[in-house]
């Protein structure tokens, strides 16, 4: 046995007899008495000490020059003294024992089954000790210089290991290495070093080299170590910043699956290694996960997200977090339906005894908030929030206050009677101003305060949350300017809003700019001004026809919006000239509507009122009866047939007004029904009831915008 200055330990080859009189293995030796001299040794060294030591070591233990250097440069590595570490190594000539060192790691590993008995190996080829004495001092010289912040010349001189190495065993480390090699070892640290000295160097298309090189052969790493490079390499490639293809001698590693970006790299690299978490070949690892939830968001993969989610063994995550993770993945794939029942079952009576995720419960509340439909299930998961929110937590309090007021609101405009829409609408405005007083920094807190406030009529709060609204987010909202111009509009002050309007238009994108358009117009036909507006829809119809010839828009939903606003403004001029008597125009303009899309009840509505219009009123009836059975609830098609059914009178009045009372049900602020529905009760001789329901319509008739608030106005994402 031999040991070392360091104290360790190496082992001859089985059946290997020293050859070279100059190797460290040639005799066994003791170096204690010297060990301890060298404690007394000055950590700096000049040439001629080091020569000096040189000597004595040569003498005593018959190393040779580069072996005493190998030695003494881990001596003062140890004592922590590069600079001088870095003195000594520099004096190795690795480049000349390079094909040597080759020569002896090929030649020595071989399978024994391949050597004959009794053959001995070539005399003078260096033994395995000196070699990895040798590699350690590469190594060790490697780490000196990184700690002296020279990590390009650290990487170089790490590079060698690797040269040396790959140049001995091309095809990979064979199986006859033993576990307790210390050449093994040293070869190890050296693929784990050279990535990381490259990325400190700055240098990343070089370390992510490093990271292929390292994992595209067998080199015989423990399952702790592979799964380390595989998840450094996936994070430098996921947040490297740079886009580094993959060399043809890699790809076939992959096969069929070969990745054709960094990102589907990173993916399948993270994947493999949440499958050897799923088998418990690795502990689990935190940061894989978040890893591969940022590579995959970043590809829309939320499905397959959600599949590895619900792969994730019991007990990392609660049973909240993880329904709360499956609902995020959902929800981003579009399938709000799924996530929503998935975070239902946080409601459930088995979770009762369970402390609830207030997480969980306020994406709940967000999801619902979506879709008015889901008003009654939103306020449930807002209220739970609210109930369990502490002291410190008031900025989600405010949260969950805000989206109770929106979901009050909603439910306020689908309740059946007078009494609990006007509960749900005070209790709205409750809500919201509390959220107002906890988020008062929040602009879409102040939005949704001024929206709700245009919607019940508070015009002058409603104009002082609008302009408040717009300061906060600096003119950029599209949603605030068209709720300032339509508040405005309802105050009947149609000048104003218009001028709003160009205003808006120089502020915001042009991609907003056909939305303004179409609102500019409205307000002239309220101004009574139908040249203008012709002359604005024709620019508003031009824009729309460049943009479908181009198809500048990013997304399906822009390209449905756009279809439906063109459908919109032909239906508007359809109305226009209507009201000029114009009526061949007016047909051309609904076929035109029609073209774009002939399943709208707007376009069969304004057929019905086209037809009206010329007398044709039970052809009128047909075409507003096409709007309500493609749309039931079209508030506009069900107040038309109730005012053509008052003209027969009789019988027609009875079914004229429940046509009425279900639209007012619908839409109680539309004043067009209050008109009819006082006009039916004259005609049914309750005169008082006739003028409470004129008196109605005219209060809201002088406060009603160009367009519907609640179905021009949007929600803004909270």
């Amino acid at each position: 046995m031999l040991c070392t200055c360091s104290g360790q330990q190496f082992q001859l080859e089985e059946n290997e007899m020293p050859q070279s009189p100059e190797s460290l293995a040639t005799r066994d030796f003791s170096v204690s008495g010297l060990s301890s001299k060298t404690g007394d040794w000055d950590s700096k060294f000049d040439d001629s000490q080091v020569d000096d030591v040189e000597s004595t070591l040569k003498e005593t233990l018959s190393l040779n020059y580069e072996e005493a250097r190998a030695l003494l440069g881990r001596l003062e590595y140890q004592r922590g003294n590069c600079d001088a570490a870095l003195q000594v190594f520099q004096g190795i000539d690795i480049r000349g024992l390079r094909p040597r060192m080759i020569k002896a790691i090929a030649e020595r590993t071989q399978h024994r089954k391949n050597r004959p008995k009794g053959e001995n190996l070539q005399v003078n080829l260096m033994s395995m000790h000196s070699v990895s004495l040798l590699l350690e001092a590469i190594f060790l010289k490697s780490k000196s210089l990184e700690q002296l912040g020279r990590h390009k010349d650290a990487a170089l001189e790490c590079k060698n290991i690797l040269d040396i190495i790959e140049s001995a065993w091309p095809d990979g480390m064979p199986e006859g290495v033993r576990g307790e090699s210390k050449l093994k070892e040293m070869f190890h640290k050296a693929l784990e070093l050279l990535p990381k000295l490259w990325k400190q160097a700055g240098f990343l298309e070089e370390a992510i080299s490093a990271y292929r090189r390292a994992l595209v052969r067998h080199w015989s790493l423990d399952l702790k170590r592979w799964a380390s490079l595989q998840k450094d390499l996936a994070t430098v490639l996921l947040y490297g910043g740079a886009e580094v293809p993959l060399p043809q001698q890699f790809q076939q590693v992959w096969g069929h699956m070969t990745p054709t970006s960094n990102i589907e790299e990173a993916i399948l690299l993270l994947l493999i290694l949440m499958r050897k978490v799923a088998f418990q070949e690795i502990n689990w690892d935190a940061e894989i996960m978040d890893h591969l939830i940022y590579a995959l968001s970043l590809s829309g993969q939320f499905e397959l997200l959600a599949g590895h989610v619900e792969q994730v063994l019991p007990g990392i995550y609660s049973r909240g977090e993880r329904w709360y993770l499956l609902a995020l993945c959902y929800s981003a794939a579009g399938l709000d339906d799924v996530a929503l029942n998935i975070l239902k079952k946080g409601l459930g009576h088995s979770e009762r005894k369970h402390k609830p995720h207030l997480p969980s419960l306020l994406l709940g509340a967000k999801l619902c908030y979506k879709n008015p439909y889901h008003a009654c299930e939103g306020t449930n998961f807002a209220m739970k929030a609210i109930e369990f929110t502490n002291n410190q937590e008031k900025h989600l309090r405010g949260v969950a206050s805000h989206l109770l007021g929106v979901y009050y609101g909603y439910c306020a405009q689908s309740s059946i009677s007078d009494s609990q829409r006007l509960r749900l609408q005070s209790e709205s405005l409750k809500s919201l101003h509390h959220a107002a007083t906890i988020e008062k920094d929040d602009p879409e807190v102040i939005y949704s305060l001024g929206r709700e406030n245009a919607i019940q009529r508070n015009l002058n709060t409603a104009v002082e949350s609008a302009i408040k609204y717009l300061d906060m987010v600096g003119g950029s909202s599209v949603s605030g300017w068209k709720l300032l111009a339509l508040v405005v509009s309802a105050e009947q002050n149609f000048k104003d809003a218009e001028a709003i309007v160009d205003l808006a238009i120089d502020e915001t994108g042009k991609v907003d700019h056909l939305d303004f358009l179409r609102l500019k117009a409205l307000l002239q036909v309220a101004q009574e001004q139908p040249r203008n507006a012709i002359d604005t829809y024709r620019i508003l119809l031009a824009m729309i026809q460049a943009q479908k010839e181009l198809k500048s828009w990013s997304t399906s939903s822009e390209g449905k919006a756009v279809k439906d606003l063109e459908m919109e403004a032909w239906v508007d001029l359809s109305f226009i000239y209507t009201k000029l008597e114009s009526w061949n125009d007016s047909y051309v303009c609904l076929e035109k509507a029609k073209s774009v899309e002939i399943f709208s009840p707007k376009c069969w509505h304004a057929t019905g009122m086209l037809l009206e219009a010329q007398s044709l009123h039970v052809d009128a009836l047909v075409a507003f009866s096409v709007a309500l059975s493609i749309e039931p609830d079209y508030v506009p098609s069900m107040v038309s047939i109730a005012a053509v059914l008052r003209m027969f009178g009789g019988k027609s009045l009875s079914l004229a007004r429940s046509f009425l009372m279900n639209a007012l049900r619908l839409e109680p602020t539309n004043h067009n029904a209050w008109l009819n529905l006082g006009y039916i009760s004259k005609a049914e001789g309750s005169l008082h009831q006739a003028a409470d329901c004129f008196q109605a319509a005219y209060e809201l008739r002088q406060s009603s915008p160009v367009q519907n608030f609640t179905q021009t106005l949007s929600n803004c994402h909270i």
